[in-house]
């Protein structure tokens, strides 16, 4: 997993969306068009960024791809963000 990666796609309002509604449950990139005013193959092209970047994971259910988070690298963009603010917060006191 590479940060820039994860960052790259979280600084794209429509994959944080994405993202939201993957909180919910899984879904089908059909699925998830259905929330938006783009284009299949544009849901497509963010879903690949997000992929790319580990934030989801895809399997085959028959005919069909469903998308869910993948949470462990979330939990490390957390840890990352924990470990820079207790860094930059020592000796403040």
């Amino acid at each position: 997993m590479s940060f820039n990666d994860a960052f790259k796609a979280l600084s794209d309002n429509t994959r944080r969306e994405i993202l939201d509604l993957l909180k919910e449950k899984d879904m089908t990139a059909g699925d998830i068009s259905d929330y938006f005013k783009i284009t299949k193959p544009s849901i497509s092209h963010h879903l690949s960024i997000l992929r790319q970047a580990e934030l989801v994971n895809d399997e085959r259910k028959g005919q069909y791809i469903y998308y869910s988070l993948n949470t462990s690298v979330f939990e490390d963009v957390m840890k990352w963000f924990i470990s820079f603010l207790n860094t930059n917060n020592k000796g403040k006191d």
